[in-house]
């Protein structure tokens, strides 16, 4: 005998047992209910529960990890995901440079040249890379690409686009655009969708030198040579 409350019973097994424990039961044993009760634990810690016998009155089902809890969707997200655009926003070249420093592999000291800039344009997403002895060296270089690419267009740059890194966002930059009337964009701090464009093909560009270099079982030392033709084929 048992009281019951709504779907819920309560039962004293304290005459059964030495120590007094309380045993939780229901009419339906269904994973989704003991998935609540437990405070939407995963299914997995639930599994690993009813496996080895942790609990005692636990019962003896299936709980499968793939199923998905959409009250735990949204509940234990960091944040809001991004959509991607399905267009561009940009109506003519240089319009909007995005702008971003590709991470060098662990190269030795055969490489001189361990960082690329990589320079897209939003509008025709064509793509730049060049090659640094040190960080400090982007605002040169950036310059100089900056100074040729509008010269052989006969169009200026309106905005550039980059993160919060220490070799974008300095005095030099900074008086380089007032000077020029060019807009510097900064992506939010730890949201990399918003550059996703530069981020994007850096990664593209690192996964292709990384399979071209295994596959032909090439030294690592060449990673400029695989960038460059990475840049060139996509």
């Amino acid at each position: 005998m048992a009281n019951r409350r709504g779907n819920l019973y309560k039962i004293d097994m304290s005459k059964l047992l030495d120590q007094k424990v309380s045993c939780l039961m229901t009419l339906k044993e269904d994973h989704w209910l003991w998935h609540r009760k437990c405070g939407h634990t995963s299914l997995e810690l639930l599994s690993k529960v009813q496996k080895y016998s942790l609990v005692r009155g636990f019962p003896n089902m299936s709980f499968k990890d793939n199923l998905l809890c959409e009250s735990c969707v949204k509940g234990k997200q960091v944040k809001s995901s991004f959509k991607s655009k399905d267009e561009v926003s940009t109506q003519r070249p240089l319009e909007l440079i995005h702008l971003d420093l590709l991470d060098p592999l662990e190269l030795g000291l055969l490489v001189a040249k361990r960082y690329g800039l990589v320079i897209v344009d939003d509008y025709s997403r064509w793509t730049w890379v060049k090659f640094l002895n040190h960080k400090d060296e982007s605002f040169k270089v950036f310059c100089k690409c900056l100074k040729q690419v509008q010269n052989e267009k006969d169009i200026s740059i309106v905005a550039i686009r980059s993160d919060h890194g220490r070799e974008f966002e300095n005095e030099n930059f900074r008086v380089f655009c007032e000077n020029n009337g060019i807009n510097h964009n900064f992506s939010t701090p730890r949201t990399r969708q918003q550059n996703g464009v530069v981020e994007r093909k850096n990664r593209s560009l690192q996964e292709m030198a990384r399979t071209m270099l295994n596959a032909n079982s090439t030294p690592k030392h060449f990673w400029t040579e695989a960038i460059n033709t990475g840049c060139y084929l996509c």
